[in-house]
């Protein structure tokens, strides 16, 4: 058994000690989970199946079915850039390009550092101020292309 498995299977426990075994508790138990580990490690997974005594396809399906689950470590900051209507007719792509660019990932990566995930999403409801990008809650825009590492300093008290 290495360490890490160790570590999943003694937080686990922790997590379960909270429930009590019923199929029902599936999200709130990957919402824990996630909680704890900032993802849903697939070891993790297995031990959630065990626990309820359900298949791990079931566990997977759920956890894939939502978006709020994610399977791989993410960054200490989240990017989302809004690419609805009036973001997009107002550069919305050019901002996710650079944005792209800049942190050297694609849309719905991780930095290699877990500094930052980037994202898109349908609207964010700010369209008078389109383009508009979200670091973690603050909200810029109108985003020009150039000003993208302004957006990126807010997490660093100003410095890049």
């Amino acid at each position: 058994m290495t360490m890490a498995h160790e570590l999943t299977e003694q937080s686990m426990d922790e997590i379960f000690s909270r429930f009590k075994g019923k199929r029902a508790e599936l999200i709130p138990i990957l919402q824990a989970t996630q909680e704890k580990f900032g993802f849903l490690p697939e070891d993790a997974l297995r031990q959630v199946a065990r626990f309820l005594s359900v298949a791990e396809s079931k566990v997977y399906g759920a956890a894939t079915f939502y978006a709020q689950f994610y399977f791989t470590p993410r960054g200490r900051h989240t990017i989302t850039v809004c690419c609805g209507t009036a973001c997009h007719v107002k550069g919305a792509s050019l901002v996710l390009d650079a944005l792209e660019r800049e942190l050297g990932v694609s849309c719905g990566g991780t930095t290699p550092d877990f500094k930052y995930n980037l994202q898109r999403v349908a609207c964010v409801g700010s369209c008078v101020v389109a383009p508009v990008v979200l670091v973690d809650d603050k909200l810029f825009g109108p985003v020009e292309v150039g000003k993208i590492k302004e957006c990126l300093a807010v997490n660093e008290g100003g410095k890049q």
